[in-house]
């Protein structure tokens, strides 16, 4: 039966760090995040420009690995969160989600009966191609899947409490650019309204008794969300990463 350390590691009170990756698709990007001591990858299709058949091999990539992959997918609608959960995703990052009812949408996608609506299909490369009995397939799916809202919006703001209560929602997330954007402060995350915003996402969270989780630049920043209750944190994203490693090195070498 397929399992997932993170989403049990989360919901155990623990934390988890991974990378979000945007650009370098290749076999080798999976192996070389988990050297480096990820326990996730989180590939975006919303901005990265991924299709389907790119996505299913590097979640195949992933499970090799030993680090679970993620999608955002580019909308919050059952065709794409579906099918990229048949391709083997392990957890689903829905964009720009607002309310309640967009919640539960998303829950019963990700959730096979009676949790949810999910379509029934086995053996194929959510469960790894093994034959099992459905019933324990279904049920070791929907002990499986990551549930994640990305809340990025006022509406979603006014909103976050219920999102966050509702049943079968594992991790919240917030999407500081578009929150900040939606503000009309867009990119300052350091004014007083944004940090106000984020610290009412945290209580949401917390009055929930879930996890929350966000986008760090970098492992300062991460290890200081950490201390504010944060829980689940990518640290960058392949292009950031590398771009930083670049610069940092070049600027080393030209003293």
């Amino acid at each position: 039966m397929v399992t997932n350390p993170v989403r049990q590691k989360l919901l155990a009170g623990g934390t988890s760090l991974g990378v979000m990756a945007h650009e370098f698709f290749t076999p080798g990007l999976a192996g070389v995040l988990a050297a480096g001591g990820a326990e996730f990858v989180l590939i975006d299709m919303e901005h990265g420009g991924v299709g389907i058949d790119t996505v299913k091999q590097q979640i195949a990539f992933a499970y090799a690995a030993g680090i679970m992959p993620f999608v955002r997918v580019p909308a919050c609608e059952r065709h794409l969160v579906c099918t990229v959960l048949d391709a083997g995703a392990m957890g689903i990052m829905a964009p720009m989600l607002e309310t309640a009812e967009q919640a539960r949408a998303l829950v019963s996608w990700c959730r096979y009966r009676p949790e949810g609506i999910r379509g029934l299909a086995f053996g194929l490369a959510h469960d790894r191609y093994r034959p099992a009995p459905l019933a324990e397939a279904a049920a070791a799916a929907n002990a499986a899947v990551l549930t994640i809202p990305l809340i990025e919006t006022v509406a979603g703001l006014a909103n976050a409490r219920a999102i966050m209560a509702t049943p079968g929602i594992d991790l919240g997330w917030v999407g500081h650019y578009d929150m900040t954007d939606s503000m009309g402060i867009a990119g300052q995350i350091d004014h007083p309204r944004y940090r106000a915003a984020e610290a009412e996402l945290l209580a949401a969270a917390a009055a929930a008794g879930k996890p929350f989780g966000w986008l760090a630049g970098n492992g300062a920043e991460a290890k200081a969300a950490l201390a504010k209750g944060y829980r689940c944190l990518s640290i960058n994203t392949d292009v950031g990463l590398l771009r930083s490693a670049v610069a940092a090195e070049f600027k080393a070498a030209r003293g």
